[in-house]
């Protein structure tokens, strides 16, 4: 029988850009824990100073001793003051060096997955702030001030076994403590987190879409839905809390009770002559030091609980959407658009949404695309500016595949104006640019070229005008008008046009038309949805779609001459005042 070769190793996860970027701020951690070590050894001064006052200074008498270890422990004090601000610093700027670091890491795949259809993406970000905030609040100072605990218990234990033995309790007590408090509600602080993503996002929804809400009365509904959810995590929440809660209090009692303790203990040592009131003092001190950072962890644990969900899911969703294939630069295009047997489906979907398409668009050259709602216009538009990916097919610009194209190239020879044109918040100069270094030049012709110049003067502010949330609200057809001059803004090459004038007055319309002609003269490739007349008069050919199948494509003389000859060949339906004959009436 044959050896069976061992099994090959599972591939090696990439490390992704979190790991990288917390591997590049170990120096920071260490130099954190450096800090905090200084700031414990320099905690060592108030117990010392005790110890000394009352087991040296009282019985001696002698003032030159107590002013000079008066000087000491207080310059111990302040240095441990300004490690303590230092520690701060630091912490304050980990934290926001990470998420200058990847805020974009986290933007760039929000926008990815809201294009694969996850409507979360912002959620990456949300949790990269708890990270920073996490930091910046020093809320895992505890986690460098916890190792000492052990040091100062020995300490204690050195001053004598039996305080030695209660500080050891009291330490194991509180331990335990900690951990049934993560043991209890780490399950609901995980469906709370989860359950109170889903109500903010369910309220954010609800107040995006405020104008269809109060139209059409869908408040109380909505509402009720957001309440569900909100209770679900209120209802985690509160069980978290107060099992937390009650944890905690019990933590506090245990520490002030062991201080307690430890200055009883002492006393009675004392007492029978065993130890000094120095070294009852010392202990005393030294174990409220050595119990702090166990209840500061106690205090913050569902802080530290969601920053752990939070760094997962960061984990989860870098892992599920890994960063682009950096991409070769290609040579400008001219603008040749061909798409062969392209299919686009969604997956457990009975059908295709679009079924083996096949067009060519050449510089110079307008196709217009028509057809019946759900016909798979839009998603056409779509993979012909790469936002999505045909499972089937083949998208090409000037003979290289859209998928080969480095995205920020490919976008700068491509325009596009969806259905739904969204503006960012800026000034209408910014949106037409692109949001990027604005030439006020080309800035100008682009709106010149789609017609918006004289629309965009009458603005309060004209091309600096505000726009946005809380800013000027414009019309559809405004929106459309800047949106078709963002679309031509540096002369792209491929130009695709999603229902165009579908917000256009007449004078909008014959804009647009003269627009079209212009980036025809220019030598752009166009693509445009619609139906109207003022569309198909400027299109070289019309491309038909139905059921996501072309249906009919070719010139537009020919086309039309199609389309009226099979609108002649079709029964006329008969008119409303019109009786329809029975087979009874008929040859009456």
């Amino acid at each position: 029988m044959p050896v069976q070769p061992p099994p090959a190793p599972p591939p090696r996860r990439r490390a992704t850009d979190l790991n990288q970027a917390v591997q590049a701020s170990r120096r920071a951690i260490l130099v954190l824990a450096g800090v905090s070590a200084a700031i414990n050894l320099l905690m060592l001064a108030p117990p010392l100073y005790m110890l000394t006052v009352y087991d040296r200074v009282l019985g001696t008498g002698r003032h030159e001793t107590l002013i000079l270890i008066t000087l000491i422990a207080g310059l111990a004090l302040l240095v441990l003051g300004l490690l303590d601000g230092l520690r701060a610093v630091v912490s304050v700027r980990v934290g926001c060096w990470l998420m200058d670091r990847l805020g974009p890491v986290f933007l760039d795949s929000g926008v990815r997955t809201r294009l694969q259809g996850d409507n979360s993406g912002g959620q990456g970000l949300r949790d990269l702030m708890q990270i920073q905030n996490f930091i910046s609040s020093q809320g895992m100072n505890f986690l460098f001030d916890a190792p000492w605990t052990p040091v100062f218990v020995a300490l204690i234990w050195l001053l004598h076994p039996t305080l030695g033995m209660v500080a050891l309790v009291s330490a194991l007590v509180l331990l335990a403590l900690g951990i049934a408090n993560e043991v209890v509600t780490r399950k609901p602080n995980t469906t709370s987190n989860f359950a109170q993503i889903a109500a903010m996002h369910q309220a954010e929804m609800t107040i995006r879409n405020a104008e269809v809400v109060r139209a059409m009365g869908m408040l109380p509904n909505l509402v009720a839905r957001w309440r569900k959810s909100n209770d679900a995590a209120g209802k985690a929440l509160r069980r978290s809390s107060e099992t937390g809660g009650m944890i905690v209090g019990m933590t506090k009692f245990v520490r002030f009770f062991v201080q307690i303790a430890v200055l009883g203990a002492g006393a009675a040592l004392v007492i029978a002559g065993e130890t000094t009131p120095g070294v009852m003092i010392a202990a005393s001190i030294l174990l409220g030091r050595a119990l702090q950072p166990v209840e500061m962890a106690m205090s913050g644990w569902r802080n530290v609980g969601t920053t752990r969900i939070a760094y997962n899911r960061l984990l989860g969703r870098l892992h599920g959407s890994p960063p682009e294939t950096e991409r070769t630069r290609l040579p400008s295009p001219l603008g040749y658009l061909v798409m062969d047997r392209v299919s686009f489906g969604v997956p457990g979907a009975k059908s295709l949404i679009v079924d083996e398409v096949s067009l060519a668009v050449r510089p110079g050259e307008a196709i217009a695309v028509i057809g019946p709602s759900a016909s798979g216009k839009s998603t056409l538009c779509r993979m012909m500016v790469g936002i999505v990916q045909p499972i089937a097919g083949d998208v090409r610009l000037d003979g290289s595949e859209l998928s080969h194209w480095d995205p920020v190239q490919l976008g700068h020879h491509i325009g596009y104006l969806p259905q739904d044109v969204e503006l960012f918040p800026g000034t209408v100069r910014d949106n037409i640019a692109r949001m990027g270094e604005v030439d006020d030049e080309a800035v100008v012709a682009a709106a010149r070229l789609a017609e918006a110049h004289e629309m965009i003067q009458q603005l309060p502010e004209g091309y600096e005008t505000q726009i946005g949330e809380a800013m000027l609200r414009l019309s559809g057809g405004q929106r459309q008008r800047i949106g078709l001059a963002r679309a031509v803004y540096g002369d792209p090459k491929l130009i695709v046009l999603d229902e165009p004038n579908a917000n256009l007055d007449q004078a909008g319309e014959a804009a647009l038309s003269a627009a079209i002609d212009s980036l025809k003269s220019r030598g752009a490739a166009l693509v445009i949805v619609g139906h109207r007349p003022s569309t198909l008069a400027l299109a070289d050919k019309i491309l038909i779609m139905k059921g996501g199948r072309v249906e009919a494509f070719g010139p537009r003389e020919e086309i039309l001459q199609r389309m009226r000859a099979a609108a002649n060949a079709r029964p006329a339906e008969p008119g409303p005042n019109v009786p329809r004959r029975s087979p009874a009436t008929d040859g009456r």
